[in-house]
């Protein structure tokens, strides 16, 4: 039977927001939000885990038939990258040097474009709806500009996966909404 006298929790969880100041940083699975004209819902969330207490996360997004990631990473002020995954092999011969060697080359044409290695990251990759992680090692590559990127990810001796696309500052995002 109901109890139509029952008190209210008192004590509501409270959420990991401001609810009047959201920030890309508050993301989650379900959220939703605008960037370049399209609004876009999380679908999925990674945490890397570098070491030393140091994290970044990065987000499977999409927004229609469109799927993108976004990696969120805090330097002197908030970043958002978002990239698309390419099949390895479209690196020609810089794929064929990956393999060979398990180490990164200093530089990457690809599409018109030369990239350059900016940093190699050694770490740890999971899903946040997973206690599991695998180790990995990440390469991010920049153009002159710095506005584009290019990402090797390496998950085992000959598993290579390529993902390209641009670095925003946080200010790009926009209309963050809770599910």
């Amino acid at each position: 039977m109901f109890n139509l006298f029952k008190k209210k929790d008192q004590n509501p969880p409270k959420p990991h927001y401001d609810p009047t100041n959201m920030k890309v940083t508050d993301l989650r699975i379900g959220f939703l939000f605008d960037y370049d004209l399209k609004t876009w819902e999380v679908i999925d969330e990674f945490e890397y885990d570098w070491g030393d207490n140091f994290f970044t996360y990065e987000y499977k997004i999409v927004s229609g038939s469109e799927t993108l990631y976004m990696r969120v990473e805090e330097d002197d002020r908030v970043y958002c990258i978002f990239t698309q995954k390419m099949p390895f092999g479209k690196l020609g011969d810089a794929a064929q040097y990956f393999k060979e060697h398990q180490t990164a080359p200093s530089s990457i044409e690809f599409e018109g474009i030369t990239f350059y290695l900016e940093r190699e990251n050694p770490g740890f990759f999971r899903s946040t709806q997973d206690e599991d992680s695998v180790e990995m090692i990440q390469w991010d590559y920049l153009d002159d500009s710095g506005k584009h990127m290019l990402v090797i990810h390496q998950w085992d001796t000959q598993d290579f996966e390529l993902s390209v696309g641009v670095v925003e500052t946080a200010d790009a995002i926009n209309n963050i909404l809770p599910r």
